[in-house]
């Protein structure tokens, strides 16, 4: 049971209601992490945008979702592995594809650099070395990307964090959480 109320545009507050129609009319539905967020209309304008400006990004959706699985695995997110699972086969990963990322692996060399960068800078709290950023550069990342793939870190982050702590039921078929071996 959610922490917090589950709007709907009809009891959301006023400034929150039109970003849920578009959200409904972006998915066809509302996700309940969008109705959790709506209770701060602030707080879902950033989310909304976000995802908005990052899916506008330089990095292909496939691995922004690979990047999210990692992440919500690493975090416990259930909410996000299990959206992130079918957001990642709707932009063309395969099962197996999504099912390596959330371990943060893949045969794809620029995706396992990015995997491997993105779970760094969650497990030591963005304290990683120069030797981990040249190593994105090595399989061909420049700065744009870089900076891009940090962005969808923190967006993660605050998704994960938020899914987490306000318990926000699971709306998206059912992913189990792996541990690694």
């Amino acid at each position: 049971m959610s922490r917090v109320p589950l709007h709907t545009p009809d009891t959301a507050p006023a400034a929150s209601q039109p970003l849920l129609a578009q959200i409904q009319g972006a998915f066809g539905a509302t996700p309940n992490m969008f109705r959790a967020v709506a209770n701060s209309p602030a707080a879902l304008q950033q989310m909304w945008a976000g995802f908005g400006a990052l899916g506008g990004g330089s990095l292909p959706a496939k691995l922004g979702e690979q990047v999210a699985v990692a992440i919500a695995n690493r975090n416990a997110c259930e909410y996000c592995l299990a959206a992130h699972t079918a957001l990642g086969r709707k932009a063309g990963a395969s099962a197996d594809e999504m099912a390596a990322a959330q371990l943060g692996h893949s045969t794809d060399p620029q995706t396992a650099a990015a995997l491997a960068f993105a779970l760094k800078v969650v497990e030591r709290r963005a304290a990683v070395d120069a030797s981990d950023v040249q190593a994105l550069r090595n399989v061909g990342f420049d700065d744009e990307a870089i900076v891009e793939l940090l962005a969808h870190i923190a967006l993660n982050l605050f998704t994960n964090y938020v899914n987490v702590a306000l318990d926000v039921p699971v709306d998206f078929p059912k992913v189990a959480l792996r541990k690694a071996a």
